[in-house]
This record gives structure tokens, C-alpha cells and sequence, in this order.
């Protein structure tokens, strides 16, 4: 929690309507800032919202298209005038529109590109004034373990893969500032988002979640939880030594 008399520092998580998003928004509440929950209609983003402010804290919905500038520049200046400047960003907004490379179309590379990549980038610009400003901040960006490569997912692999760069450039330019940026890069984590690959290849979720914990070293899957945790660490006060990194939250090592 941060100390009594301390101004409320302000976290910004991007796709916080569900699943992971809404996971690590409810855990920076629980650590004392106040969230600011942005997805792409504001209404979707009211059950996350709802179960921070029932707990006490302290937070709003936001609507935008991460890959839209003007969007994301609104949204950032209204979310500093109401809640306050962003201390924390959570690059977390993600799509997907998986395809073997020969039957994927210009719309699902430029899809998946737009929301991780462009979005990360429009969000970190958008904050980041207000970080430098205050000499302290947080970046995290949400890659993934199939920046590793993953069949299906060229679009998707490339876009994660690409924010661990973005995330290690972000880390040396704003770092004399005061600045961290890190990524998480979750394994198999059990949200809409897997169910809908398992849908892809035709299985059950249930049996498709059983597949891949045979394979993981602690024989479970991941919940979004086990993500959160890992956020909450790279947005205190503690991990002010930790920039550039990249966190494999797997169950296990992946490289």
C-alpha cells in the first residue's frame, strides 16, 4: 500500500475489462492507486471498475481504440484531469487473429500490429509526459511466450516479440528520468482469449487446459492472477532497479 499522507499515484491498464487486464487493475487498486480502466466501450470495463470501488478504491472507465491517437491522447488528458497524471502504465490491450501465414489476410496482420504495437507506443507517449514530469514512473508492457515463434500466430508472435524491444528501448531513453520499463511475457493463461484458440483448433477449453499443463514443469495453467502478482511487483516502489526486463510468467522456463 502507499504511505498515508503520500498523493494517490494514478495506474493506467489498457484491455481492463476482463481476463488479465481486469486482474492486474483489481491488484494495483488493492495496492493503493487509483486505476484507470480503458477498454474499447467504456461500459464493458464497469465490472472491473464496480469490483474496485466496491473494495474501496478508486476508479474510472475510459473508452478507446488504443490504435487511434486522438483517442488515446483524450483519453489519457480526461484520465489526468479526473484521477490524476498516470505513475503506472499497463500496456495490456490485445487482440487476435491467428491464421497459418499463406491464409492470412492484410486486416489480421494489420490488426494485431495496430493494438499491441501501435497502441503500446501511443499509450507510452501519451503517459510518459506526465511521468517525466513527476521524475517517476512505471511502463509495463504485456508481451508474451510466443514471442518465441507459435504456429498460427505470425502476426501475433511478431507483434509480442516487438514489444520486448520497444520495452528495452523505452527503458534507456526514459530511465534518466526516473522511468522503468519492463514487459511480462504470461505463458498459458486461462482467459477468453485461450478458450477462443482452443476454439480454433476444435477442442474443448477444458480438455485444451489439460493438454497444456501436461507440458508446463508446475502441471497447471496459468491464471490471471499469476500475472497480476508479477505487475504489482514492477509498479512499486521497490522495483525501481528492475527496467528493460523481460518476465516469462510460464510455470516454467521457455529459453
Amino acid at each position: 500500500m502507499q504511505m498515508t499522507g503520500q498523493a494517490q499515484r494514478v495506474a493506467v491498464v489498457t484491455g481492463g475489462a476482463r481476463g488479465i487486464g481486469a486482474a492486474i487493475a483489481r491488484r494495483l487498486a488493492a495496492d493503493g492507486l487509483a486505476v484507470a480502466v480503458i477498454d474499447l466501450k467504456e461500459d464493458d470495463c464497469a465490472g472491473t471498475v464496480g469490483a474496485i470501488t466496491s473494495a474501496g478504491g478508486r476508479a474510472l472507465a475510459a473508452a478507446a481504440d488504443v490504435s487511434d491517437a486522438a483517442q488515446v491522447a483524450a483519453a489519457v488528458e480526461a484520465i489526468a484531469g479526473r484521477l490524476g497524471p498516470p505513475a503506472v502504465l499497463v500496456n495490456n490491450a490485445g487482440v487476435i487473429r491467428d491464421n497459418l501465414l499463406f491464409k492470412m489476410t492484410d486486416s489480421d496482420w494489420d490488426t494485431v500490429m495496430g493494438v499491441h504495437l501501435r497502441g503500446a507506443f501511443l499509450m507510452s507517449r501519451a503517459c510518459q509526459k506526465y511521468m517525466v514530469d513527476a521524475k517517476w514512473g512505471r511502463i509495463i508492457s504485456l508481451s508474451s511466450s510466443s514471442a518465441l515463434g507459435n504456429r498460427g500466430q505470425a502476426n501475433y508472435s511478431a507483434a509480442k516479440a516487438g514489444l520486448q524491444g520497444f520495452t528495452k528501448t523505452l527503458a534507456i531513453e526514459l530511465g534518466p528520468f526516473g522511468i522503468t520499463a519492463n514487459a511480462i511475457a504470461p505463458g498459458f493463461i486461462a482467459t477468453d482469449m485461450t478458450a477462443a484458440t482452443a476454439a480454433r483448433v476444435g477442442m474443448e477449453f477444458e480438455a485444451f487446459q489439460q493438454a497444456a499443463a501436461s507440458r508446463i514443469p508446475v502441471r497447471r495453467v496459468g491464471q490471471p492472477e499469476d500475472v497480476a502478482h508479477v505487475a504489482s511487483f514492477l509498479a512499486s516502489e521497490g522495483a525501481g532497479f528492475v527496467s528493460g526486463q523481460v518476465i516469462y510468467v510460464a510455470g516454467g522456463p521457455l529459453c
